[in-house]
């Protein structure tokens, strides 16, 4: 829960400049959007449903504080609390008093006010147990198989004649492409087209500070290594759900909606 007059405050305003812009493209789909909100470990996960992919996509961030958070909030309203912080900041960097007595790097940003979450906001992907599902291409192969499915619509689309150029058609013609699997993964095109409109395929420049918390095993240490090359793209399982992970975001959905385009079942397993 949240309460009114509370704040984030994230380590790094880099990382929430790219949580405003997973913002906006979930607003793009859905000007209604509403997110929910988690945060715990120092982590805060975002959760968005961008209505024409039926899956789940999920922001991570990390926080300079240990704070917990549970909220459904507009995201066009953390939108614009992330926009309002980052202008303050900008415009005090300057007065900003040099020194140890300087406070330290890090972004405060207000939460909004919670609203009513939609359905789909009560049910979120399992926290642990993931596993990985072999069969994933690689990261250029899976981009590679969106522009074909992408040319693929258009292809068909501008084929159709007049008389059967309707909207439902075209429907058609989307759900047959968008529920094939990647390979034999069992992972429907459409999550993976989902990732590359949030712009969660695009080449890797950081790890996805979940993943890299996991993946290390820790959170610091003064080992002087170089860190290693992120991962590109993981595919994971857990309990009746699929996780595309991508060094930006991660893309989820209900094993249970994979043979036709039931998409996200509500309805627990």
């Amino acid at each position: 829960m949240t309460v009114q007059g509370e704040e984030l405050r994230f380590a790094d305003p880099g990382e929430a400049a790219d949580l405003a812009a997973f913002l906006a493209r979930l607003i793009h789909y859905d000007r209604a959007a509403a997110v929910r909100l988690q945060a715990g470990g120092g982590v805060l996960a975002v959760f968005g449903r961008p209505p024409s992919f039926e899956v789940l996509a999920i922001r991570t961030a990390r926080l300079a504080a240990d704070t917990v958070l549970d909220t459904t909030v507009s995201a066009g309203q953390f939108a614009d609390a992330l926009d309002t912080a980052a202008r303050r900041r900008a415009g005090g960097a300057d007065a900003a008093p040099p020194g140890p007595a300087a406070a330290p790097a890090g972004l405060d940003v207000a939460v909004p006010d919670p609203v009513t979450g939609p359905p789909w906001a009560g049910l979120l992907p399992p926290r642990g147990g993931w596993h990985r599902v072999p069969g994933l291409p690689g990261a250029a192969e899976v981009r590679g198989a969106v522009a074909s499915a992408v040319a693929e619509f258009r292809a068909r689309d501008a084929a159709l004649p007049e008389e059967r150029r309707t909207r439902a058609e075209r429907d058609r013609i989307g759900r047959e492409i968008w529920s094939r699997t990647l390979g034999e993964t069992g992972l429907p095109l459409r999550a993976v087209h989902a990732a590359q409109s949030l712009g969660f395929l695009r080449p890797a420049r950081t790890p996805e500070p979940v993943a890299a918390a996991v993946a290390s095993g820790s959170q610091g240490g003064g080992s002087t290594a170089p860190a290693p090359e992120p991962e590109q793209l993981a595919l994971l399982a857990a309990g009746g759900w699929l996780r595309l992970r991508t060094p930006y975001g991660s893309i989820a959905l209900r094993k249970t909606g994979l043979p036709g385009l039931s998409g996200l079942s509500v309805t627990p397993a």
